[in-house]
């Protein structure tokens, strides 16, 4: 693939958005520019449908000043869309005719349905979610999907957003009670046409501003110590709670709530309602924010429709291909850790049949695909530098817990630095599950050491159990030297872990 800047720009009603990507000779994806105007287009909408000069004006201002910023980039092509506040104006043949003859960027006006589908398509393609119901609350309108198997089955484009409900609803900064009575009223009467989604009880997945903005208010609310916002998940209880507590602040009040962005203080309070509502109305039991929307669906489409494809095949193994990369990791070198591991796996799993299970296998050949990347920042402090890169960025495809377990195996160095990492997630693991990652951890570090001359040469290992020691019986193609003087180094781990007497015995296979 050759490299190449692709340029999109995303004209909601509440935000102007202008972001590159860049995708390299390896076809990993990487955002280099992401700039945002508040230009509140669904705020320039007058009592005859008409997008008022002043908006107009907006949106021409800003299109000048991302042709300013697109001249520093070498854009290979640029797609812009315009979605609910253009597409419902009485005059969205005057704008886009204007935007025409005096902009440099090509718009098209999002149907309803297509800004519905990019939505979809970018929640499956960066989660590991098979079924669920998607809600992207803009300025002027509302995109609700339903997908099952990775499938878009339905949709529905409601007529009214965040910025639309607080203009027709709540009058004043803070909302009366007859207010948000008289809003609950008109959303379920809005949702109870949507047939196809009662009592559905898949997870929501919440798209857009609002419902990141609602996520970090609970984040910061609970101290949450695992940084991200995407595939956080939230119960109904926690929507309900936190849109209560904003709901008795006054606008000023919710100016100073932590996770609160400035820009939605005023908006806030409707769109949580809607998200409330839906929750409530699909019998769903959580909600799970996603950080990517619409210009990701977009990106997606173009990323992979030339392969003929919708959909990356593995979500997760495709995010932590493209970490490896990002990060300048050996590929070849990695892979063998990963072989090396699942070979482990195997033979563990045959002694000890409870212990682990597949699911714990597909954590481990992540972990091993990005072991010790913190390698890349310095060699000073590997353990520690993997640990807080992986616990501080997006693996997408896979849930916060499953990134946290990650972050653990791929940074083991030893049970006491795990004990250290593992301080402020105290609640979310048994002691049984903490010992058998400590054995996952045990098991790649173990694997790092037998492929630590980078040269793929161990092909097999098999285990046996002898007088309660275990044997490893490990084949190589060529001089172990180093791979069985580090793997010796290490076993103490997995020793330790499995309470073992562990020998390692290298045979030739040639």
């Amino acid at each position: 693939m050759n490299p190449q800047q692709l340029g999109i720009i995303d004209m909601g009603s509440n935000s102007i958005r202008f972001v590159v990507y860049e995708i390299n000779e390896l076809g990993c994806i990487k955002e280099i520019q992401n700039l945002k105007v508040v230009a509140r287009l669904s705020s320039h909408i007058n009592e005859n449908g008409e997008m008022t000069k002043q908006g107009i004006t907006a949106i021409f201002e800003t299109l000048d000043r991302f042709k300013d910023v697109a001249s520093k980039y070498d854009l290979r092509e640029v797609r812009g869309v315009a979605t609910a506040a253009i597409r419902n104006a009485t005059n969205q043949q005057e704008i886009m005719q204007q935007i025409k003859e005096n902009s440099d960027f090509p718009i098209e006006v999002l149907s309803d349905q297509g800004e519905a589908y990019y939505g979809f398509l970018a929640v499956t393609n960066s989660m590991n979610v098979q079924e669920g119901i998607t809600i992207d609350i803009g300025g002027g309108s509302t995109e609700v999907t339903l997908f099952e198997n990775r499938e878009m089955l339905d949709f529905h484009s409601i007529p009214f957003g965040a910025i639309t409900l607080k203009k027709q609803f709540i009058k004043s900064d803070q909302p009366t009670k007859t207010e948000i009575d008289t809003l609950i009223s008109f959303l379920q009467e809005e949702f109870s046409k949507l047939s196809w989604l009662k009592d559905k009880k898949y997870p929501v997945i919440g798209i857009g501003g609002s419902a990141r903005n609602l996520a970090l208010i609970h984040q910061q609310k609970n101290d949450y110590p695992l940084s991200g916002l995407h595939h956080y998940e939230m119960q109904y209880v926690d929507i309900r709670g936190i849109n209560q507590e904003l709901q008795r602040l006054q606008q000023d009040e919710r100016r100073k709530v932590d996770g609160l962005s400035k820009d939605r203080v005023d908006i806030i309070i409707p769109a949580i309602t809607a998200i409330e509502e839906l929750v409530r109305f699909t019998g769903s039991e959580q909600l799970i924010i996603s950080d990517k929307g619409l210009r990701n669906g977009l990106l997606y489409e173009m990323y992979l429709h030339p392969m003929g494809m919708t959909h990356f095949p593995n979500v997760a193994e495709e995010s932590t291909y493209q970490l490896s990369h990002d990060y300048a990791l050996d590929f070849e070198h990695q892979k063998r850790i990963s072989v090396l591991s699942a070979y482990i796996h195997h033979e563990i799993k045959s002694i000890l049949p409870t212990l682990l299970t597949n699911d714990d296998l597909k954590l481990m050949k992540l972990a091993a695909r990005i072991f010790y990347i913190g390698e890349a920042i310095h060699t000073e402090s590997i353990s520690q530098h993997t640990f807080y890169l992986l616990t501080n960025k997006t693996i997408e495809g896979v849930t916060h817990r499953e990134r946290l377990i990650i972050s653990l195996l791929a940074s083991f160095k030893s049970r006491s630095q795990l004990k250290q990492y593992l301080k402020p997630y105290q609640d979310w693991f048994s002691e049984k599950e903490r010992r058998k990652y400590e054995i996952m951890g045990a098991v790649l570090k173990l694997c790092y050491g037998l492929d630590r001359s980078y040269r793929s040469i161990i092909k097999e290992i098999h285990i046996s159990v002898k007088n309660e020691m275990w044997e490893f019986q490990i084949g190589y193609t060529e001089d172990p030297y180093f791979e069985e003087f580090y793997s010796n180094k290490y076993k103490k781990h997995l020793e330790k872990a499995v309470e073992k007497e562990i020998e390692l015995k290298f045979y030739p296979l040639n």
